[in-house]
């Protein structure tokens, strides 16, 4: 059986196959990604239609196993030591004078990598920093530019609907929302009210665009 899994810091959606037993919503499981092993959740099982309205990208790949006591010790344990990375490697970026933002330090699951979200104006050339991250951390490191949206995928946190924030949720690529539709659905234009956590215009207010769109043109 296929299931549609969550997986890694960024929250990113996959194909996964299963046999050994029926998986619920929720379940806590350990996948193989092109990452390596990654701890993920299942989200529902891969029907024909939900698979195809997925976008390309997708990743297909099998469920090693269930998470199990041992896997759950071992997962906090990575996490806990996320935060002391975190901050030996925002040393050596200070210490290297480059211009960017640290936001989180992710380890894989199965210690294939470690991998570094950050923010920058521009492009970064950080070849001599991965050299010099290598030494200190002795793994493979992973450097990943991200955007501003992307930003609030890595802190899961609640909207002002009193949900889980979409990005963070079931949204797999961030779309384009624009000042247009707030003006189509006559929303206030007060920026305090139609962002979100990201700084940007909220996701939702694309849901209903293409019926408001369709209602102008009647």
């Amino acid at each position: 059986m296929e299931y549609i899994v969550h997986y890694g810091a960024m929250r990113s959606l996959g194909v996964f196959s299963y046999t050994d037993q029926i998986l619920h919503y929720g379940s806590r499981v350990v996948v193989r990604t092109p990452r390596g092993q990654e701890v993920g959740t299942v989200r529902c099982e891969a029907g024909p239609e939900i698979v195809a309205k997925l976008r390309k990208g997708f990743h297909e790949d099998r469920i090693l196993r269930p998470m199990t006591e041992t896997d759950e010790i071992e997962y906090r344990r990575l996490l806990q030591k996320e935060q002391k990375n975190l901050e030996r490697c925002q040393r050596i970026i200070q210490e290297m004078g480059i211009i960017m933002e640290l936001v989180r330090v992710e380890h894989i699951f199965g210690g294939e990598r470690i991998v570094l979200y950050y923010t920058a104006a521009g492009r970064v050339d950080f070849r001599e920093l991965v050299k010099a991250l290598t030494a200190e951390l002795h793994t493979r490191i992973e450097m990943r530019q991200i955007s501003t949206r992307e930003g609030v995928k890595l802190f899961p946190c609640l909207g002002d609907c009193g949900r889980e924030l979409c990005c963070s949720s079931f949204l797999h690529e961030a779309q384009t929302v624009t000042i247009k539709m707030a003006k189509l659905q006559r929303v206030t234009l007060d920026p305090s009210k139609i962002s979100g956590h990201c700084g940007r215009l909220k996701c939702c207010l694309r849901y209903e665009h293409d019926c408001y769109v369709r209602k102008q043109s009647e």
